[in-house]
């Protein structure tokens, strides 16, 4: 039943992705043999499959290593999730958009590095409009705030900090920081890793813009991933979605600018 709320959670998520690949892939883009709608049904049904396994291993390693989520407790206890959430919010939605400000911040300082390999910033897009970053913003919000925490988070972390807390003894009263941290660190580097390959799509990939990218989506990692360790899943995706929050607006300042 816990797997089920949380693979229901992050279905909006999915369905965000498919519409935006839907609107505005270009059909030079899609895979030979495949209609515009079936390339974005076949993208969401490999998220969901994804999805599916993640939050199968969630549900199974993250409470065994303590780690929390209001969302699944709500089906063993009968708590109300924004009674427990709510003195959360505030440090989530600051740890959020002060992530999100740095990332724009360090975008800004390694920009000269990468100007000759990436043509635009990490707000920017391929035609800059307000239609195209109001499409966006779902996928923002609901693929990266709710499904890639349950992906990330709840899947990816949990099963990492599992592992190190197996392998050092299953101390009693969970992982020791050492392996929290450790666990930390490598999720946020293959979190940095895991965005090269949508970006190979676009560019060519240099040794200082992979460097720049990994860095980048890195350090969201790891405030993401304090919060969900420190805190609890929902605190992790009220802080994602704050941290999309300065790059919509900077989009849309932006366009108004072009």
């Amino acid at each position: 039943m816990r797997f089920g709320v949380t693979l229901l959670a992050g279905i909006p998520g999915i369905l965000a992705l498919m519409g935006y690949l839907y609107l505005t892939t270009p059909p030079t883009a899609v895979t030979a043999g495949l209609s515009l709608s079936l390339f974005a049904v076949s993208s969401g049904v490999n998220s969901l499959l994804i999805l599916v396994v993640m939050c199968l291993i969630g549900t199974y390693a993250g409470p065994r290593v303590g780690l929390q989520s209001y969302l699944t407790d709500q089906m063993g206890t009968g708590d109300r999730i924004w009674r427990r959430l709510r003195p959360e919010v505030s440090l989530a939605v600051g740890v959020g958009a002060l992530g999100g400000i740095l990332i724009l911040v360090l975008d800004v300082v390694l920009a000269p590095f990468v100007a000759q390999d990436l043509p635009q910033s990490a707000i920017g897009t391929t035609e800059p409009t307000v239609a195209n970053v109001l499409a966006y913003a779902p996928v923002r919000f609901l693929y990266g705030g709710i499904t890639e925490e349950l992906l990330l988070r709840y899947g990816l972390m949990s099963a990492l900090a599992f592992v190190g807390w197996y392998v050092t003894g299953r101390r009693s009263d969970g992982p020791s920081s050492g392996v929290m941290w450790t666990a930390i660190v490598i999720s946020a580097v293959l979190f940095g890793i895991g965005h090269l390959p949508a970006l190979a799509q676009s560019v060519g990939l240099t040794p200082a813009l992979i460097a720049r990218t990994v860095l980048l989506n890195a350090i969201a990692g790891v405030l993401l991933w304090w919060l969900y360790w420190q805190r609890s899943l929902e605190a992790a995706m009220v802080g994602h979605a704050a941290f999309h929050v300065p790059l919509v607006m900077l989009s849309l300042v932006q366009v108004a600018l072009l």
